[in-house]
């Protein structure tokens, strides 16, 4: 794997977390990410208000797999890169009441290729996922399940939990916010970052998103921990605080409603690590979760989930792990089609940025996935 940086900006990540050279003004960087969401934002409102959902049910195929990450009460910090990673528990419930309207039976993940099997069943159906393990899943989330007795998958990062692997989205998000400048080595020795404004903020994370996609990660990682440490912030004290440890994996294993997923060993771009680490990330990551809520792992799901982060090998070495399931973060409803690929099946992002009830209720529809413009942009990290 190549250690230094692709020069081109070609390798790694899409052209959307490619941000450029340190001379390209951060005006420009804001203005492109508010077109964004912007056009995100439009998308869904046209949507929704087609009420697509009675008008073109064939659309919403057999359901959804949501994604979530985060769930927690509103913040309001003055820079948050990641917010698009988080919900409150009252858009949780929102989006568990609009699932059933539009008619969706809740499920857990692991049933789905049986139950989309039985050609019986014409039922269509929700399953919810979280990935990485935060505490506040246990805390906010998992209430919000039993009040609706809704059963949910929490997909585990083993060095998380074990501490010993640092989240870099939310290392690099602490160190732009807590310093009006900073130095960093992206490849042609240190660099001074201005980080003043709200709009210098956001164009230095993003071009530290891109660093992690140019660069062997595991480098990459290192070097980001390393600037913060330096700049007084402790990334593993960020892990500890936000991630489950397996004492707390343990007491929630408890719940009925709940399962946990392997989400490997690392959190690293699996299509850019060779066969023999492949297979290590997949394999050990799910004997990982056996250990910790002592059941072995139904499911899988892929760090980033996007096609730039896993291709045929990565599908392949996850079947061949045993795993009868895995989830991308590639958006799409589910279909009959979808078990012919059961290691690779598409979920929907709820996002933090677009938390109404019409929203997700668009999503369900389908009719976004049907058309490019309306798709939601990636946005770093997928995971």
């Amino acid at each position: 794997m190549e250690k230094g940086i692709s020069r081109s900006g070609r390798a790694g990540y899409p052209a959307a977390f490619r941000v450029g050279p340190a001379s390209r003004p951060a005006l420009l960087h804001s203005a492109r990410e508010f077109l964004k969401y912007a056009a995100i934002r439009a998308g869904l409102e046209a949507v929704a208000h087609t009420h697509a959902q009675a008008l073109f049910p064939a659309l919403g195929g057999r359901g959804v797999i949501f994604t979530l990450h985060h769930v927690r009460p509103v913040e309001a910090p003055r820079f948050a890169p990641n917010a698009h990673l988080s919900v409150t528990p009252d858009f949780l419930a929102q989006a568990i009441v609009a699932a059933r309207e539009c008619g969706l039976v809740p499920v857990h993940l692991h049933d789905l290729p049986a139950l989309l099997s039985d050609p019986a069943d014409k039922r269509k159906f929700a399953a919810f996922t979280l990935d990485d393990g935060y505490r506040n899943n246990a805390t906010f989330a998992a209430p919000v399940f039993h009040k609706f007795d809704v059963p949910y998958t929490i997909f585990l990062t083993a060095g998380f939990v074990e501490r010993t692997r640092t989240i870099w989205w939310e290392t690099a998000a602490a160190l732009v916010d807590k310093n009006m400048g900073l130095t960093f080595d992206f490849g042609d020795g240190p660099e001074k970052v201005a980080t003043t404004t709200a709009a210098q903020k956001r164009a230095a994370f993003a071009r530290l998103a891109a660093f992690v996609g140019t660069v062997d990660e595991d480098e990459a990682v290192e070097r980001i921990d390393r600037a913060s440490r330096a700049a007084g912030i402790e990334p593993a004290a960020i892990v500890d605080e936000l991630v489950m440890d397996e004492a707390d994996l343990r007491a929630l294993g408890e719940d009925p409603l709940a399962h946990f997923g392997a989400h490997t060993l690392t959190h690293v771009n699996l299509r850019r690590v060779g066969s023999e680490r492949l297979r290590e990330e997949v394999e050990a990551s799910a004997r990982a979760v056996e250990r910790y809520v002592g059941r072995p792992p139904r499911s899988f799901a892929y760090p980033y989930g996007q096609p730039w982060s896993l291709g045929e090998r990565e599908v392949r070495a996850v079947a061949e792990a045993g795993f009868p399931l895995a989830v991308t973060t590639q958006p799409g409803v589910l279909r009959q089609a979808s078990l012919e690929r059961p290691t690779a099946l598409p979920r929907v992002s709820l996002n933090g940025r677009f938390q109404a009830k019409r929203h997700v209720k668009a999503l369900v529809s389908g009719l976004l996935f049907k058309r490019t413009l309306a798709r939601p942009a990636p946005r770093y990290p997928r995971n």
